[in-house]
């Protein structure tokens, strides 16, 4: 049984007769007629009860025909899908991503997004780096916002854009005496250390420490956190200073106070990554909007340093 016996017996119905229908689908009578013919025949029953010109639904017809109407309906609204879908109006996108590290602007994002695809389903991963590295090659995700680098098999799968660049800033309690300075890391050599605890970052927490290392000293580290919030929470209460992304500057922690580190000698990239084999429909229009909104995402992390650099948390 194919659509097209379908679409040839509703015919018929509602255009009441064979010579109708045919006029209606131009397709020749005895085409239609030996459609029909071999659809009665698959289904062992009769539809039409024939009688001259005359043409009605049998009972068990006018059972098949309302049945009928549901699966073409069906089919066309499974095509117009189809077709929907192909042009990226509708499907499903997974996004991974760093909470703290996005928090400034992915909601403006995600709004947009919508905005221009409403039919599009959303749906977050809240994935520190390593993480994403692990959905990615498990294809559990469809892109993420996250920090390099990648294993090198999995950097060659992926396309990778930078987001921002941001610069480390040293947190220290409101009342430290440094309060107020640009500082050189090796003026930290003496301080307690809190550093977020390598497996949620290892990128940064590796280059604090090649940082240190450069200048001839080891980080006295006196914790180590599993939270931002908790690293924050340490350094109001006087336990250390810790050395962060500018993301961070999105907990607006109270008790906190943060430093420029000069020379700014290193940058935490946060970058947009996705893969190259890629099949989804749906995932350009959202690159392309990170794209368009890279330099605002810029301009605002440059007045969100330069009102930290100002304030006392």
């Amino acid at each position: 049984m194919e659509l097209r016996h379908l679409r040839y017996f509703v015919a018929v119905v509602q255009q009441k007769g064979f010579r109708e229908a045919s006029r209606f689908l131009h397709v020749s009578q005895p085409a239609i007629s030996k459609t029909l013919t071999q659809l009665e025949e698959e289904l062992g029953t009769r539809l039409f009860a024939r009688s001259g010109r005359t043409v009605r639904l049998t009972p068990q017809g006018e059972v098949f025909y309302q049945e009928t109407l549901k699966t073409l309906k069906q089919s066309d609204h499974a095509a117009e899908a189809a077709q929907r879908a192909a042009r990226g109006e509708i499907g499903t996108l997974t996004l991974g991503f760093c909470s703290v590290a996005t928090a400034g602007f992915l909601p403006g994002i995600v709004r947009q997004y919508k905005e221009l695809l409403p039919g599009v389903r959303l749906l977050f991963r809240e994935l520190n780096p390593p993480q994403q590295e692990a959905a990615f090659a498990q294809g559990e995700i469809d892109i993420g916002i996250t920090r390099p680098p990648f294993a090198k098999k999995l950097a060659s799968e992926l396309h990778v854009k930078t987001i921002l660049r941001e610069p480390l800033l040293v947190a220290v309690p409101s009342n430290h005496p440094f309060t107020g300075r640009k500082i050189k890391i090796e003026s930290l050599s003496e301080e307690p250390f809190i550093l977020f605890h390598r497996d949620g970052a290892p990128t940064v927490f590796d280059a604090i420490l090649g940082m240190c290392q450069k200048r001839d000293f080891a980080p006295k580290v006196e914790y180590e956190s599993d939270m931002m919030q908790t690293t924050f929470t340490l350094v109001a209460g006087g336990q250390g200073v810790a050395i962060v992304p500018m993301c961070t500057l999105n907990l607006r922690p109270e008790g906190v106070r943060f430093l420029r580190l000069q020379p700014d000698e290193y940058k935490a990239d946060l970058v947009l990554a996705w893969p190259k084999n890629t099949q989804s429909t749906v995932l350009h229009p959202f690159v392309d909007l990170m794209e368009r909104e890279r330099k605002e995402i810029g301009s605002q992390a440059r007045r969100m340093l330069e009102a930290a650099s100002h304030t006392t948390g």
